[in-house]
């Protein structure tokens, strides 16, 4: 059987099984078991990490939660499955989860021909590369790393990535992969590679497991765009816009300066339009604009979804910025009015 054949066969199976998935109706059965089900990371700090009573934390299981309190208006009907990079299109595509939220990067191939379709991007990152300083004292940038051996997870963006970085500058380099990340650290921290690479946010995660992570420096190259954001699978149009505007809602309400704290207040006082389109309030006649029966929702989605993990820059500085260890200044992520790439559409 050639290979053009096994391809054609692949993509068609998936298809296949990503339509039967949705036929039933994604909205339905999240309403019939009470629960969304969100697959995250085995465990990234800032975006989806356990304690030890496996209580989930992060920006992905944020995003998870402000879905389940716009579907069933509590945020804390989700159920969580953490996930390997290799275990996470299968899971989606064979409907064992509603939702992927974890550190996915949107590419034409996944967007086209994995069966899977993506809701919008909750984080902007890029690749980059960390180094030990003491055993590597003269690697000041990623053009230092000829010949370098470089640890990373298998079934990624990044092994590609890197490929063409050390092609395009003709330089030499060795790869070691492992299906799991923890055992791709564990590598890189017992010197059987000189450098670990991975998206950047990931990079000051994962720093921070380490006894003395200043001995660790993220170098100042960045060599890939990553637009990281949640995925479901192709065929269900109204779970996806259901996805797609919970996480515009989240935007929208930053620009707006809707918070989880003053939603309430504000949905009472304000005059502002948008407001009111966003949050559902009644005009005049006693209805409303019907957004939230446009997606099959209560009129009150968005205002669920914000009292319950606030707007985008509080989930941001929470997890991930000012307020977090990570302490990722917003750069990229700001909204567009402060010069970021954070744009959402209007509620109109």
């Amino acid at each position: 059987m050639t290979n053009k054949l096994l391809s054609f066969l692949f993509g068609a199976a998936v298809s296949l099984v990503a339509a039967g998935a949705a036929s039933a109706g994604t909205l339905d059965e999240v309403r019939q078991r009470d629960a969304v089900l969100c697959g995250v990371s085995t465990g990234l700090p800032g975006f989806s990490v356990p304690d030890s009573q496996n209580n989930w934390t992060g920006m992905d299981v944020d995003f998870c939660r402000a879905v389940a309190a716009a579907v069933l208006g509590d945020a804390s009907k989700v159920k969580f499955t953490p996930l390997s990079a290799k275990e996470r299109f299968t899971a989606l595509q064979s409907g064992d989860i509603d939702i992927l939220s974890r550190n996915t990067t949107w590419t034409m191939s996944r967007d086209t021909s994995s069966g899977l379709k993506f809701a919008g991007i909750m984080y902007y990152d890029g690749q980059g590369f960390m180094i030990n300083k003491t055993k590597l004292p003269n690697v000041k940038s990623a053009m230092d790393l000829a010949g370098a051996t470089v640890c990373t997870q298998s079934g990624t963006t990044t092994e590609l990535n890197l490929a063409d970085f050390f092609s395009s500058n003709n330089m030499e380099y060795k790869l070691v992969t492992y299906e799991k990340n923890d055992d791709a650290l564990a590598a890189y921290q017992d010197g059987r590679c000189d450098a670990y690479s991975t998206d950047q946010s990931g990079l000051y995660a994962q720093r921070l497991k380490f006894t003395n992570p200043d001995d660790h420096i993220v170098l100042p190259e960045i060599i890939s765009k990553e637009p990281l954001g949640p995925v479901v699978r192709q065929g269900d149009d109204a779970w996806f816009n259901i996805v797609k505007w919970t996480y515009f809602a989240l935007v929208n309400a930053e620009e707006l300066g809707i918070t989880s704290q003053n939603v309430e207040q504000i949905k009472t006082t304000s005059k502002d339009p948008q407001v009111k389109r966003l949050l559902g309030v009644p005009g005049e006649d006693g209805t409303s604009a019907g957004f939230g029966t446009g997606i099959g929702l209560e009129e009150s989605w968005a205002e669920n979804a914000i009292k319950a993990v606030g707007n985008y820059g509080e989930i941001f500085e929470r997890n991930v910025g000012a307020n977090s260890p990570l302490k990722i200044a917003r750069g990229k992520n700001a909204l567009w009015s402060d010069g970021g790439l954070q744009y959402a559409p209007p509620v109109r």
